[in-house]
């Protein structure tokens, strides 16, 4: 009986000692996760991998900061645009027949004024001659009616000829007169014809593809035969919201101009440089939006007609603004806010209003933080008011990291 207690009693300790020696086991396990990510800077990830929110020596939050500065920053409407041509110009025949030689190579630049093409003009030459025969017929008729008008005044003079052969005579030069003068005008129109045969760009610019082939007969203002395009200077049309009418309105109707960047249709390259003058005098009542067009030297040939690019317009801007680093903004339900680091290294959350994108780095604060103030970039998600902050150095944060060479430890000891 005693041997059997002593049996049970030692099975119940070793029991028990078996579970104190596992609870230690799983106590070191955790103790060894949970220094491997919080010793040596656990809390939120920083840059390069490392953590930041640890807790320093100095019992301060370790944060990244930055400064609050002042700037000119010039405040862009962005919209989608259309280039169109400043003139566009399709060139058709103003005479029927056929087309006989063209001198132009399809997409060269031409200049007003120059021969394009020439169409056959033998028949309305031979118009010309028989007009100008038929007036040289009516031109000698008259001149001999002159002359019998001359003989009837004397004899008319003498009472030797009735009033109503002298009135009859009067009414035959006038006939003649007025025969000469047709004959004038069909002449003129004859050379037109002729002159209109001889097909020339009505504008400077780039011819597009040629649309008829020598040979072919033509007709008058139906027959197309290239388009012009003239893309120096260039213009850019495109539509802002209504509400931004009274800022554009101070600017352009007071025969200013607003600087404009045209971007390509990936927002990424800058094509062309140019200004805004002219906007629409009505909105457009299905998108309640107005037009405006932006004209641009083009002088390398960068915008290209109907070619769709996305327009920066520049409308004021904000000097001496307010500018801090985007990464310090923070947002919540109830806003813009900020981490302040105060003289002590004590922080204070403060709500912002906030202004346009300044770069892709930046940001414009209008009220809440003035220049000078320090500002906690990373390392915010632990932080509240009154919390101990320790800003680091990129030495510091690399070391965190774990990727401060051996050389840099000892000249930070030194």
């Amino acid at each position: 009986m005693t041997n059997n207690t002593e049996k049970t009693v030692r099975y119940h300790w070793l029991r028990w000692l078996l579970a104190g020696v596992f609870c230690l086991i799983i106590a070191g396990v955790i103790w060894r996760v949970w220094f491997s990510g919080h010793g040596a800077g656990g809390g939120m990830p920083g840059p390069g991998g490392h953590r930041m929110g640890m807790q320093a020596g100095s019992g301060g939050t370790l944060v990244h900061a930055g400064s609050a500065t002042q700037a000119n920053v010039p405040v862009y409407l962005s919209s989608p645009g259309t280039v169109v041509p400043n003139a566009s110009v399709t060139v058709t025949s103003r005479v029927d027949g056929q087309l006989d030689k063209v001198y132009f190579t399809e997409g060269q630049k031409v200049t007003a004024g120059q021969l394009l093409a020439q169409i056959d003009d033998r028949t309305y030459q031979a118009t010309l001659q028989q007009y100008e025969g038929a007036l040289a017929q009516n031109k000698a008729l008259l001149t001999s009616a002159r002359l019998t008008l001359a003989r009837y005044r004397k004899l008319y003079a003498e009472d030797s000829l009735s009033r109503q052969d002298l009135e009859s005579q009067m009414a035959t030069v006038g006939q003649y007169s007025g025969a000469v003068q047709e004959d004038q005008a069909q002449i003129n129109s004859a050379k037109i014809n002729i002159g209109y045969s001889r097909i020339t760009a009505p504008v400077s610019g780039r011819v597009g593809l040629r649309l008829v082939d020598p040979g072919n007969m033509v007709t008058a203002s139906s027959t197309s035969l290239v388009t012009i395009t003239q893309m120096q200077p260039a213009a850019v049309t495109f539509s802002v919201p209504q509400s931004n009418i009274p800022q554009l309105v101070k600017t352009l109707h007071h025969g200013e101009a607003l600087p404009a960047t045209a971007f390509d249709q990936n927002d990424s390259t800058a094509l062309a440089q140019g200004t805004v003058r002219f906007m629409s005098n009505e909105i457009d009542t299905s998108t309640g939006s107005v037009e405006l067009k932006a004209m641009f030297p083009n002088t390398d040939e960068a915008l290209f007609a109907n070619q769709f690019v996305n327009l920066r317009l520049q409308t004021e801007v904000l000097n001496n603004a307010t500018v801090i680093p985007a990464q310090a903004l923070q947002l919540s339900s109830d806003g813009s806010f900020v981490f302040v680091i105060n003289a002590d290294d004590t922080v204070t959350r403060r709500s912002v209003t906030t202004g346009p994108a300044y770069g892709s780095d930046q940001q414009v604060i209008l009220s809440g933080v003035k220049p000078g103030d320090r500002l906690v970039t990373e390392g915010i998600d632990r932080l509240t008011t009154g919390a101990k902050v320790s800003v680091v150095d990129s030495s510091e944060t690399r070391a965190a990291a774990g990727t401060v060479s051996d050389k840099e430890r000892s000249q930070a000891k030194n």
